[in-house]
């Protein structure tokens, strides 16, 4: 596809609409995934797509992307009835996909992974030269700030997507479905794509379907929203003029409230002290260094950042999963050793990042994740370590109804529950153990808007009650409504400090890029990249 294929694709459409959805129903054994489902996408519009985990969007668009058949409707492509067995069949017809999770290879170059499964020239003489120079081209003409021989690994994630975007006008995308694509990007990465899908990439007559939870997003960037609830079209509304209170209640089905409602924090006594404290991550490096903060009873202080500086490694510090390279933990004033379970014991209880990996066993039951850490002791367990099954039962009913977790079964796999209901377990068990703090790690990644309701209230109330909550999160408004302070971390460092109800996403997507606090812009890239711009 050249320039000007790209550029004008607008003038080229045999149809008003890039894409017609017709009664698309797609059944799975014990699911119905997607009930007669109808959506028209036009040309050189940003359609969004919102919905709850598990309403249907992910099969939705898989089946527009050829990644699985429909059970029964039809798919139209400008206007011409098409069948789509596997994603060729839709990259030919000019649909791209760019997934929440980057599908890139980090010791590749830019050219490499843009040209992978595509390679111009024959097997045994690849074109090499010609793919760089229609990389560059395509860089140049979409301005993005890369150059085609920028390894990956070397690339902030904001330029990593921007790669996975060369993809697909790489290969010739007039319809562009980005998942989450705003999910681990700063505020000023996300201002940044929102500008190339605006004045770029739909000016010249191409479409955007744009799939995130973050409503405020959604009406700021989409032309169009149609919204899906438990695997039916609810309905598609134009985004002038519709509020996020009209979508959340689109998406839940009742009115939610979407401001986190709490009084000013009263702190008390210091009950986490973090000192001079580095740590190392993956492969030795120093992943934390030399950071020191302080976190009161009755407070809840967030930690905001772009994920890969740090956070991570800095949790698992403090709640006992990774050692300290040097510095000091305390917890109420004491130091602790003997890893995660003497942290525990000492107060601290942890909302992992990973719920799958680090907060549930899958294959075991409601009510055994519901006193994991705790089976062997009472009341859960007697003297001679027997386990009071009574009383684990009585623990599920009661948490189960406290929290809301649905569906209230005491005997289902943790594993078959949505991501809302399985991070309620987690968070009912963490809470239950009446700790005096609260570490809580992206407390509602993938979780569904009534849930992200009902948690961020949890956290108020145990806040209130005084409770010392460390709160770790990449969703920027959700550090920003819940924390009373908020500290920045960047490349392994604390970047500075503020106050929450002083914060503005600028100053803090600005801090989160490593600028000086205050600065009119700055650079995604790092400086020795800078003079191999193309």
């Amino acid at each position: 596809m050249t320039k000007a294929d790209v550029l004008h694709a607008g003038h080229q459409h045999a149809s008003v609409n890039a894409i017609e959805l017709r009664g698309i129903t797609k059944r799975f054994p014990l699911v119905l995934a997607n009930d007669n489902i109808s959506m028209t996408v036009k040309w050189g519009s940003i359609h969004a797509l919102c919905g709850e985990n598990g309403a249907g969007k992910s099969t939705l668009m898989k089946i527009l992307y050829g990644v699985q058949p429909p059970t029964s409707g039809e798919i139209l492509v400008d206007g011409q009835v098409v069948n789509l067995q596997e994603p060729n069949d839709a990259i030919k017809l000019g649909i791209g996909m760019v997934f929440q999770h980057f599908m890139l290879v980090e010791p590749l170059t830019v050219t490499e992974n843009v040209i992978l499964g595509l390679e111009p020239g024959s097997p045994l003489a690849l074109n090499y030269n010609a793919a760089r120079k229609r990389v560059a081209e395509l860089i140049k003409q979409f301005n993005f700030d890369l150059s085609p021989d920028d390894k990956i690994e070397d690339l902030p994630v904001g330029l990593q997507q921007k790669v996975e975007i060369l993809k697909t006008l790489y290969r010739g995308a007039r319809i562009l479905i980005l998942d989450e694509p705003t999910a681990v990007l700063t505020p000023n990465e996300t201002e940044e794509l929102f500008e190339f899908l605006k004045n770029q990439y739909t000016k010249a007559g191409n479409s955007v379907i744009f799939i995130s939870h973050k409503l405020q997003e959604v009406l700021e960037i989409s032309d169009e929203i149609s919204v899906i609830r438990d695997g039916k079209m609810i309905g598609s509304i134009p985004a002038a003029g519709a509020t996020r209170e009209q979508l959340a209640k689109m998406m839940v089905g009742r009115d939610v409230n979407l401001r986190v409602q709490k009084a000013p924090a009263q702190p008390g006594e210091v009950a986490l002290n973090v000192q001079n404290v580095s740590v190392r991550g993956e492969h030795g490096k120093m992943a934390v260094n030399g950071v020191s903060f302080n976190l009161r009873a009755g407070e809840i202080v967030g930690i905001a950042g772009v994920e890969g500086n740090g956070q991570s490694e800095l949790v698992e510090a403090i709640t006992g999963l990774l050692p300290v390279a040097s510095g000091e933990i305390t917890y109420m004033g004491q130091r602790v050793t003997g890893g995660a379970r003497a942290v525990s014991a000492a107060g601290v209880s942890h909302v992992p990042e990973d719920r799958n990996e680090r907060g549930l066993v899958l294959d075991m039951t409601t009510a055994e994740n519901f006193i994991l850490g705790e089976h062997d002791r009472a009341p859960f367990a007697g003297s001679l370590g027997f386990l009071n099954l009574e009383a684990i039962e009585e623990n599920a009913r009661t948490l189960s109804e406290a929290y809301d977790v649905r569906p209230r079964s005491t005997s289902l796999h943790a594993g078959r529950y949505s991501g809302g209901n399985a991070q309620k377990i987690i968070v009912a068990r963490e809470m239950r153990k009446n700790p005096k703090i609260l570490v809580a790690s992206q407390p509602t990644r993938g979780v569904d808007i009534g849930a992200i309701e009902f948690i961020h209230a949890r956290i108020v109330e145990a806040r209130d009650q005084g409770l010392a909550v460390l709160l770790v999160s990449a969703d920027l408004g959700e550090v920003m409504n819940l924390s009373d302070r908020i500290l920045v971390m960047f490349e392994g460092q604390i970047a500075g400090e503020v106050n929450a109800r002083e914060a503005s996403e600028t100053q803090l997507g600005l801090m989160m890029a490593g600028a000086h606090e205050g600065a009119a812009q700055h650079t995604h890239t790092k400086p020795e990249l800078d003079t191999r711009r193309q």
